[in-house]
Formats: structure tokens, C-alpha cells, sequence
């Protein structure tokens, strides 16, 4: 006998009015087609006891929608839909239970638009701001071929590898950064409350001290004042870079360049990149999006420049005539198997579906470089550590080989 769970839902029943109750089945799966046998829509379906792993939500802090609530919305919009529901029953169900201001708001403008006759492609463009280009196609898509339903699955099942995939980057960076920033405390703390005492000993036995214990009781000295001028100047250039990004394609090509060929990383945002490639090509493919097109979302939704001009070049070829892999072998940022896994796709009409193993495989690169980098960083960062803390150590008893000198001297 099957092992069970108790699950915690959120439906909508035949009567139209929404119903919270917990149910018993093997998987989250087999829970909504419990549900669905009992003639309820599955809204929302999660773990009884999970109450440890939610997210904590600070009132004005968090308000963004991100792709994981992207994900979620689309899976139910998807379920309302294929049950049968109409656009705007769905539309207002989802209004209803949205949990961030902006989606209630955009889902109440995109309900809104449609009752006044306009398309659900159309309608989610004009908030563009919540709904990406990518997502936007796809509906597009779904509502030309009568497959919405569908369209919404794929979407669902596309935003989820990208939130994964998000989450590994995270996690892979999270590590070093908690490393540094503990190590920078650290150092403001030796700063603050160790070189006074020391100065004040040395002071008091006299001598010169060596340049860099000089250069670190300076540091301490200007310590008030640097420390805040060098987080203003982290954050002021950190806000003007990204603009810089957004305003200026070269700067932003040249940054995505350096980032594929920065030593230990270079090779996970690589990995990431054709990941994210593949899925969303063979996502957009898989539900009727002409090639043109695809390219043009793709290379605009990728988050990567070099992506982005291969897509030019990818499509100028489909536009010239010629298969889609030709001009990929130019692009050294595609390996040799990618291209050859698409020629093959093309070959066989299945292009989607190779797409979709491309990008697959990559997701199981992307697990083993991001665990390998870990396992890499955890030592280098620890030596990092201690390397420096040891320095600060060293630098500040060097003054006293002199000044136990002098003192053998003077006996």
C-alpha cells in the first residue's frame, strides 16, 4: 500500500464559492485528481506541517512579483481553464486570492480589459511590467491555435525550471558572500577596538612603526568616516552600473562576455545560460510560436547579450533560408553538442523536443557545477579568511621585533 501524506487545499467547488480543507493522498498530483473526482477545481495544494518552510512577508518589504508567483498563477489559470471556467471567472477567483498588491492590481486591469473585448494576449501586454514578453508570446500562441490551456501548462512548467534554476545560482553565491561580508565585519571590528589598544602600547614604548602597521592605524583612524563612504560609494555605483547596463547594449554585451569567461563562475553562467536558452526556445516552439518570433523573445528574454546577438544571427539565417544551427558553430558560447542535438531536431522535425533535453541536460550540469563550486569555494574562502585576519596579526606585531631590538640595544 501506497505511503500517504496529508495535504492542506484551497478549491473551488461546483457552487462557484472557494472551500479550505485537508485531504490524504500519496502526492500532490494524485491530490488534485482527488479533488477533481469530487467536482472541486484544485486552487492551491501544499504539505499540512510545512508551516516552517513559508516565506516570512514584512509589510512593504516583498511586494514584487516574482517568477515563482508567476509560476503559480499560471498553474492555476491553466487548471480553472481546462475545468471548463470562463476567462473571467478565473480571472476574478485568481484576483480574489492574490497575495501582492501589483498582481491584484494587473489581474484587475487585465479582467477589466477583456470584459471591454479585448484579447488575453493583449491585455496581459499592457502590463508588461508584471507579465514577461516571454509569457505574453506564448498566450499569444495558445489563443491562436485554441490551445490556451496548454499554453498555460507549459508556461507553469517553464517559469518552475527557471525559479529552480534561480535558486541554484542563489545558492551557489550565497556561501562567499556570507564569507566576505562576515570577513569585512571582522575586519572593521580589528580596526575599531584592536589597533587603538596596540597603538597606544606602542606609543607609550616608542620607535617608528613599520609602513604597514602604519597603514593600518591610519585605516583605523579614518575608519568613521571611510566605512560609510565606502558603502555609499558601493551602492551609488552599483544602481549607476545596472542603469548603465540597461542604457548602453555595448557596456551590457561586454559584461555578459567577461561574466561567461570569469574564472570558477564563468563556466555555471554558461551552463545557465543555455539552459535558460533551450527552455524557453523549445517552450515557445512547443506551442506554435513561428521561429521569427521565438528568436526575437528569445534572445530578449534570455538575460544574457551574447544569447542575444546569436539570436540575431540565428535569425537572419531562418530569414535567409537556411536551418537554425548553421550559424550557431560561429557563436563559441554554444558547445558543439548543442548544435548538433538542433541539427538533428531540425533534421527530424522534433526540434522542440530536442530543445527541451538540451535544456534537461544543462539543469543536471547546473546541479553538479553549482555543488562542485561550493565544495571549491568553501576552502579557498576560508584561507581568504584567515589570510587576511592573519596579516592584521602580523602587521601589527611587527613593530615590536624593533622595539625588543632597541630595548637589547639600549641594555
Amino acid at each position: 500500500m501506497a505511503l500517504t501524506k496529508t495535504f492542506e487545499y484551497k478549491a473551488l467547488g461546483a457552487d462557484g464559492k472557494q472551500a479550505k480543507g485537508k485531504i490524504e493522498a500519496a502526492n500532490e498530483t494524485a491530490a488534485a485528481q482527488l479533488l477533481r473526482q469530487q467536482g472541486q477545481v484544485p486552487l492551491k495544494i501544499s504539505e499540512a506541517g510545512g508551516g516552517l518552510s513559508k516565506e516570512l512577508t514584512i509589510p512593504g518589504i516583498g511586494g514584487r512579483v516574482k517568477l515563482k508567483d508567476l509560476a503559480v498563477f499560471s498553474r492555476q489559470f491553466a487548471t480553472m481553464t481546462s475545468s471548463g471556467m470562463s476567462l473571467l471567472r478565473s480571472l476574478a477567483v485568481l484576483e480574489d486570492q492574490a497575495t501582492k498588491p501589483a498582481m491584484r492590481k494587473a489581474l484587475n486591469e487585465v479582467r477589466l480589459d477583456i470584459e471591454g473585448g479585448m484579447a488575453l494576449s493583449a491585455a496581459f501586454a499592457r502590463q508588461e511590467k508584471i507579465f514577461p514578453l516571454l509569457m505574453i508570446a506564448m498566450v499569444r500562441a495558445g489563443e491562436t491555435g485554441g490551445f490556451l490551456d496548454g499554453a498555460l501548462e507549459r508556461i507553469a512548467f517553464n517559469f518552475e525550471k527557471d525559479a529552480v534554476l534561480r535558486g541554484k545560482i542563489k545558492s551557489a553565491m550565497t556561501y562567499p558572500v556570507i564569507v566576505l561580508g562576515f570577513t569585512g565585519i571582522l575586519i572593521s571590528g580589528v580596526l575599531k577596538f584592536i589597533v587603538p589598544i596596540f597603538e597606544g602600547m606602542f606609543k607609550q614604548l616608542g620607535g617608528k612603526l613599520p609602513l604597514p602597521t602604519q597603514l593600518i592605524v591610519d585605516a583605523s583612524h579614518s575608519l568613521v568616516w571611510s566605512l560609510p563612504l565606502a558603502v555609499v560609494v558601493g551602492v551609488v555605483g552599483t544602481i549607476l552600473f545596472r542603469k548603465g547596463l540597461k542604457a548602453k547594449p555595448g557596456l551590457r554585451l561586454w559584461f555578459d562576455r567577461m561574466k561567461l569567461k570569469v574564472p570558477v563562475f564563468g563556466p555555471l553562467f554558461t551552463k545557465i545560460a543555455i539552459s535558460r536558452f533551450s527552455r524557453n526556445l523549445g517552450t515557445l516552439l512547443g506551442v506554435g510560436v513561428p521561429v521569427m518570433q521565438a528568436l526575437e523573445v528569445v534572445g530578449a528574454t534570455t538575460g544574457n547579450a551574447v544569447i542575444g546577438n546569436a539570436m540575431a544571427d540565428l535569425a537572419q539565417s531562418v530569414r535567409d533560408g537556411q536551418a537554425m544551427s548553421a550559424p550557431m558553430s560561429k557563436h563559441a558560447v554554444f558547445p558543439r553538442m548543442v548544435t548538433q542535438m538542433i541539427e538533428v531536431g531540425e533534421e527530424s522535425g522534433q526540434i522542440s523536443q530536442m530543445l527541451d533535453k538540451v535544456a534537461d541536460f544543462y539543469d543536471r550540469e547546473v546541479d553538479s557545477a553549482a555543488e562542485s563550486l561550493t565544495a571549491a569555494i568553501e576552502p579557498i574562502m576560508v584561507l581568504l579568511m584567515g589570510g587576511v585576519v592573519g596579516g592584521m596579526v602580523i602587521t601589527l606585531y611587527l613593530p615590536m621585533f624593533d622595539i625588543f631590538q632597541n630595548i637589547q640595544g639600549a641594555d
